[in-house]
């Protein structure tokens, strides 16, 4: 029997191969150069050549300056957010596919908080944290990045929970487990790949957000955004510090992924069959 590859005709594999290996190539050329201009000193980080020289200063300095701490805060923030955010998430999602609580309209109501623009709500969570002395702290920061990130999570994370079957909760509930038992004890460890997604796409949220980190946050609490931000100075921009910054940046991204691969497919086609 023929296999699929000797029935499609050879110069429409070779079309099919060199269009992906284009199409990748165009995809990681960018990261790949910001890699290169990374390693380069700044007055020759224009060049046009492929690689004029090499250093790793640009990474000693900003590890060196402030840019270590605000990569730290980075991480507690992120992590700190998943952590507030993905309890509330998994219990709200559950209570909207088990038990239908609030109807479509409180479904409907948690999405729509996704639609609200971050410009309209950043000045009334400033004047509102300042008041509470939140302000310039990681606190405030973790606490707003988890309210950013519940209503997305609980929607996700509903997903998840309406792909589970129901049987399995009552056969628990037969063998004497009550309902929050059988959520805890069934329904979470089958939701983990769902659930390590959800909470993958809260730490990237977390980790990339911009304009709350600008306003919130002060020199000593200040994130990866914004330290990469003020890395332009009055003579332009840094480029080959601000490329440097950027694979810093997109270094935990990158190991958390290929770490969690597994359980992010899992997770993002969990519940797609029934």
């Amino acid at each position: 029997m023929r296999s699929d590859s000797e029935t499609i005709p050879f110069r429409r594999r070779f079309g099919l191969h060199f269009g992906l290996c284009l199409a990748c190539a165009l995809i990681l050329l960018p990261p790949l150069w910001v890699l290169r201009t990374s390693f380069l000193p700044e007055q020759l980080s224009y060049s046009s050549e492929l690689m004029p020289a090499f250093t790793t200063e640009n990474y000693a300095a900003l590890i060196s300056s402030r840019f270590g701490g605000s990569y730290l805060n980075s991480l507690v923030v992120a992590l700190g957010s998943v952590l507030v955010a993905l309890p509330f998430a998994a219990t709200t999602g559950y209570a909207f596919a088990r038990f239908r609580t609030g109807g479509r309209w409180a479904r409907f109501i948690v999405l729509a908080t996704q639609m609200l623009p971050p410009v309209a709500l950043v000045l009334p969570t400033f004047t509102l944290f300042r008041s509470l002395e939140l302000s310039n702290s990681l606190t405030g920061l973790i606490i707003v990045y988890a309210a950013l990130n519940l209503p997305f999570l609980t929607w996700i994370l509903m997903g998840f929970f309406e792909g589970v079957p129901i049987d399995l909760e009552w056969a628990a509930m037969t063998d004497g487990a009550t309902a929050w038992g059988a959520f805890w004890r069934i329904v979470l460890p089958v939701s983990l790949p769902g659930i390590a997604a959800a909470g993958v796409l809260g730490f990237i949220l977390a980790w990339n957000e911009f304009l709350f980190a600008l306003v919130l946050s002060g020199p000593a609490t200040a994130t990866i955004p914004v330290a990469l931000a003020a890395l332009q100075t009055s003579n332009g921009v840094q480029i080959a510090k601000v490329s440097a910054g950027v694979i810093l940046a997109i270094l935990p991204l990158v190991v958390a992924s290929r770490f969690i691969q597994r359980f992010i497919v899992q997770g993002l086609t969990f519940g797609s069959v029934k």
